[in-house]
């Protein structure tokens, strides 16, 4: 039978149970006290509690006049605090940033350009990702030319194809005034170009083309008299259906002959892009990330010697899938050939948008290992990826290692990692030098390193600009044009290394906002010091003159051009001078979609002299010049 106390509320359980109603029990119990002994016990139990009451407050009297004096000399006169003596800070005095202007002379200089996107309002990606721009001696007389890399207007665009040819090579007069040539240079044409690689890869000591765009790419052969379209025969046109952005001209096998790099973005059409219905709130249709878009390989072209290539791409370890889904990984746009553990084997480094950053190590027989998350540059300090987009590589003088920069999307603080005793291991020192929580906002597309005020240290330049015009609606911290910035190298002796330059110290010509996307520098009128070329989404670029006038000593050095002279791409050169070791590396890829200029300028700030100067060649060769003068160009063969 059921216990009915199992049925009990358990509230109404914990309730005091009486007993039943009824005639009393004739069970043998005792009987209860009667209420007379009630009394009794109440006052026995009363006087004994007064008792034990009197006694306890007599032992606490006893107690204060026994203890207190004691306690009031221990609590209530407390002894002296111990002096102790703080630990004295360095105090470092803050170096001030130097003025050096930069004066924009595009119009005067003969530089009337505007990059066409094709934009038309159906927001299709590849509209905001160009373009590039290369400095160059295309006709071996000395000083820098410079080549644009427009787009075009889209097969489907009701207006026709555009008059104005996608490129644009400027001649320079060697006082930094300009003239188009592109016609007379055989250069007219009408392509969806992104990006551009100079060098010479036949060596015959005219500089070379090549063009990566939307569909197929381009090669250039210089003749000395024009350029002529060798691709077909090159066989480095690539796939029609591939979208390439960062190249560059390198020698990976050390034979003595320039191999091209080119690498690719994403899948895209417009149909692909179309359905991804991309929306900005308060605006509509935008442009998206890649992050929908599958993935695109790199192609690796191994120069065979007589104007032909073979494409090595899958042989060399270059072709990185999606462990989940098998498809390719990168979404790349930047390319830095660097020698990351001076092995004298140039390896790659690869910015990825939305995805981990790529770092082929070269194992020296023809093939790359990837390496990216071993060394730790493949993802942020929290192991995310980034939206990244240029890049560039030096030697940091205050840490006595590489420094890898890469600019990233907006609220996304641009990258300095720098390798941390083993050449192969990198740290983000991008909050430690100051550069990163003055980049956070910014979207940067350029980035380079270079000695802007000739004082040994190297600067670093970003250029800046969002993807939508309309952004501002929808994020009221974002514009769809943005100043460029410019950081000052303080050196490792200052409590951060890259200090932002104010308007005021480097001019308001420099800071007015662009769209800014590629970048690029070079000495243009052969004053020494390094002028700046800005690239702008749909529109006019900057070219600015820097007008510096700190007395900093310098030395440059040019490689000239002519019959089987090899350009020295790749190469290392150390200049021992004032107590101080600098290193630059020849190297034109640099940037987003740009080239620099082949010759090296070392700013030597306050030296006038210089020990000695050491060229490691790319074959390996040492070459030590003793002595070399100061405030000359050094022609270097």
């Amino acid at each position: 039978m059921e216990d009915p106390a199992s049925k009990l509320d358990p509230l109404e359980a914990r309730k005091p149970v009486s007993p039943p109603a009824g005639p009393a029990s004739s069970s043998p119990q005792s009987a209860p006290p009667e209420p007379e002994d009630d009394a009794v016990i109440g006052r026995a139990l009363k006087w004994s509690l007064g008792v034990l009451a009197a006694l306890a407050l007599l032992a606490g009297l006893v107690a204060c006049v026994l203890y207190l004096p004691g306690w009031l000399s221990r609590f209530g006169q407390p002894e002296e605090a111990a002096e102790v003596e703080l630990p004295r800070l360095r105090e470092v005095p803050r170096a001030e940033v130097p003025t050096v202007r930069f004066t924009e002379i595009t119009a005067q200089a003969g530089i009337d350009f505007v990059q066409e996107n094709g934009a038309q309002g159906e927001k299709l990606l590849p509209e905001t990702m160009g373009g590039g721009c290369a400095f160059l001696d295309y006709d071996n007389d000395g000083d820098q030319d410079l080549l644009l890399v427009g787009s075009a207007r889209w097969p489907w665009d009701p207006r026709g194809p555009s008059e104005r040819s996608s490129l644009a090579l400027y001649r320079n007069d060697g006082r930094g005034q300009f003239e188009e040539v592109t016609d007379q240079q055989g250069l007219h044409t009408n392509l969806y170009a992104m990006g551009v690689a100079v060098g010479d890869f036949d060596n015959d000591g005219f500089t070379d083309l090549f063009i990566s765009a939307v569909g197929r790419n381009r090669l250039y052969r210089n003749t000395g008299q024009g350029f002529e379209d060798v691709t077909e025969l090159a066989g480095v046109g690539g796939d029609e259906d591939r979208w390439s952005t960062g190249c560059g001209w390198v020698d990976y096998n050390r034979d003595g002959r320039l191999d091209l790099v080119v690498v690719n973005y994403v899948r895209w059409s417009r149909e692909i892009d179309l359905a991804q219905n991309f929306q900005l709130v308060g605006v509509g249709r935008a442009y998206g990330p890649p992050v929908s878009f599958e993935g695109s390989f790199p192609y690796l072209y191994r120069n065979d010697g007589d104007g032909k290539f073979t494409d090595v791409t899958a042989e060399a370890g270059l072709q990185v899938r999606n462990p989940d889904t098998g498809v390719p990984l990168a979404k790349s746009l930047g390319l830095a050939p660097v020698d990351l553990d001076s092995d004298g084997w140039i390896d790659l480094v690869v910015a990825n948008d939305t995805v981990q950053n790529l770092v082929f190590h070269n194992q020296a027989n023809g093939t790359f290992r990837e390496i990216g998350k071993l060394c730790g540059i493949a993802f942020d300090m929290a192991g995310q990826a980034r939206g990244a987009m240029g890049i560039d590589t030096a030697h940091l003088p205050g840490y006595d290692a590489l420094g890898v920069a890469i600019g990233n999307f907006a609220n996304e603080m641009t990258a300095l990692y720098v390798a941390q005793g083993d050449p192969l291991q990198f740290t983000d020192a991008a909050i430690a030098t100051g550069l990163g929580p003055a980049t956070r906002l910014e979207l940067t597309f350029g980035v380079f390193f270079f000695d802007y005020d000739l004082d040994g240290r190297l600067d670093l330049l970003g250029a800046n600009g969002h993807l939508e015009e309309e952004i501002n609606k929808g994020q009221p911290s974002q514009h769809y044009q943005q100043p460029p910035q410019l950081f000052w190298n303080a050196g490792p002796d200052q409590p951060t290394m890259f200090v932002r330059v104010p308007e005021d110290r480097c001019g308001a010509d420099f800071c007015a906002p662009l769209v800014g996307r590629g970048a690029a520098y070079a000495d243009i009128d052969g004053d020494a010091d390094l002028d700046v070329l800005l690239m702008a989404s749909g529109g006019r670029p900057r070219l600015l003159r820097n007008d510096q006038q700190l007395g900093h000593h310098w030395i440059r050095l040019q490689f000239p051009g002519g019959a089987m002279r090899r350009q020295p791409i790749g190469a290392w050169i150390e200049v021992h001078a004032g107590g101080n070791v600098l290193r630059r590396q020849v190297m034109p890829t640099r940037s987003y979609l740009s080239q620099v200029e082949l010759p090296v300028t070392i700013g030597l700030g306050g030296a006038t002299s210089v020990e000695r100067m050491t060229i490691r060649w790319p074959e390996g060769h040492v070459q030590t010049i003793p002595q070399p003068p100061v405030d000359q160009v050094l022609v270097v063969e």
